[in-house]
């Protein structure tokens, strides 16, 4: 792929729901080998963002270029989403759904998978119905890190996940981030454990960009941490 100047660029986005503005004028945008932190409250609009970049949502209006194009099936291809919600069958066992899953992406890449699946104690034989909350959150990681994408949106990748693990997965997202040909979109409520990661940060409230910048910026002229300044934002 040619070297872009960024991976996504959003201008004047918006898209509109029965009764409410999920968007609302969302201008951004991200390069290459950065980490965005996509902040804000329950109904922000971080998911129905999320699914527009994935392709799986059509904004109404404004212009969204993802990877150098406007969202298609070659962009879909080359992103790597995490839901946040279930979507394993839970008929299936692990190896299943990686072999399912697998079968779907040409970037699938085997030997990441098995080894993400020994970070996270996971085995190939457990059945989906067997699996806690908080171990099918560890699945969908799997799932959506075993890939070579260039773009990875991750939505709510804590969820479920008692404290004491979600170092360990931090970590994890950390390690297999390729920062010199990957972008990674990271959603979440879990600021205090992910703040680390950004490069920036963009929050949003009602659809609407409240605020963005690079997240060593916001630290210093604020003189908070992320994890602060959301509370000051918000609350």
């Amino acid at each position: 792929m040619e070297k872009l100047t960024y991976f996504v660029k959003a201008d004047n986005l918006a898209k509109r729901f029965p009764g409410a503005n999920a968007l609302d004028g969302v201008s951004f945008q991200i390069g290459q080998g950065e980490i965005l932190g996509l902040l804000g409250p329950n109904g922000s609009g971080k998911s129905t963002l999320l699914k527009c970049i994935a392709g799986l949502l059509k904004p109404d209006r404004g212009r969204l270029e993802v990877l150098g194009r406007f969202p298609n099936r070659e962009t879909k291809s080359q992103i790597a989403y995490l839901p946040e919600i279930d979507y394993f069958y839970r008929w299936m066992k692990v190896g299943e759904v990686l072999k399912f899953v697998s079968a779907m992406y040409g970037d699938w890449q085997w030997d990441r998978a098995k080894e993400l699946l020994g970070f996270m104690n996971l085995s190939e034989q457990q059945g989906i119905s067997s699996l806690s909350k908080g171990m099918r959150a560890r699945l969908r990681l799997v799932v959506a890190m075993a890939r070579d994408a260039k773009l990875v949106l991750l939505d709510e990748p804590l969820s479920g996940l008692d404290p004491s693990s979600r170092g360990h997965i931090v970590d994890v997202i950390l390690s297999e981030f390729k920062s010199s040909e990957q972008t990674m979109i990271l959603s979440t409520h879990e600021i205090g454990e992910t703040e680390a990661l950004f490069d920036s940060v963009l929050f949003l409230e009602k659809g609407t960009v409240r605020l963005m910048d690079r997240a060593d910026t916001l630290r210093e002229q604020r003189n908070l941490s992320i994890n602060d300044l959301f509370k000051e934002v918000y609350l």
